[in-house]
């Protein structure tokens, strides 16, 4: 009985590649074949990974023959991902899908962080790197009664203090 693949199609709108292959891999659609569970004579299928055979454009010096190239999922995924944002890092994606997310709005809005402090944040720069002026205060200023909220909050369920 052969092992169950899905079988599907990748395309890339550009150019690409993927880790451990040291070829640039031309924009296109790509029939790749993905094993759903470890193979049946797999010694330990615990340590078992998703796997991905891709095949690949033949090479216009040899236009008859037929390749392939087996990557990790991941790999894959990464490379699908940076392809759909347009050459953008996937921390980049995962910064756009957080700031999109009504609930990330919410509790930013709460910690006074705004947008700007995130994406200084996740562009890996240093504040030395950056003047002074694109860099604003984590927190804005709280009134008193601000202040007496977040205190009782904190101390909400700790036992009273006896003077």
């Amino acid at each position: 009985m052969e092992h169950p693949k899905l079988k599907s199609v990748a395309v890339f709108s550009r150019p690409f590649t993927v880790p451990g292959f040291d070829e640039m891999l031309p924009a296109g659609a790509y029939e790749i074949e993905t094993e759903l569970s470890a193979p049946p004579d797999d010694r330990n299928p615990d340590a078992w990974k998703a796997s991905v055979l891709v095949n690949l454009h033949p090479r216009n010096s040899h236009p008859g023959l037929s390749r392939t190239l087996m990557v990790s999922l991941a790999d894959l995924d990464a490379a699908r991902a940076k392809d759909e944002l347009t050459g953008k890092e996937l921390t980049e994606f995962f910064l756009e899908e957080m700031l999109a997310d009504p609930m990330v709005q919410l509790v930013m809005q709460a910690d006074g962080v705004s947008e700007v402090q995130l994406r200084h944040l996740y562009s890996g720069k240093r504040s030395s790197e950056v003047g002074s002026d694109t860099v604003t205060p984590i927190r804005e200023a709280r009134t008193p009664q601000d202040k007496s909220a977040i205190q009782t909050a904190e101390n909400e369920g700790m036992p009273p203090r006896s003077n």
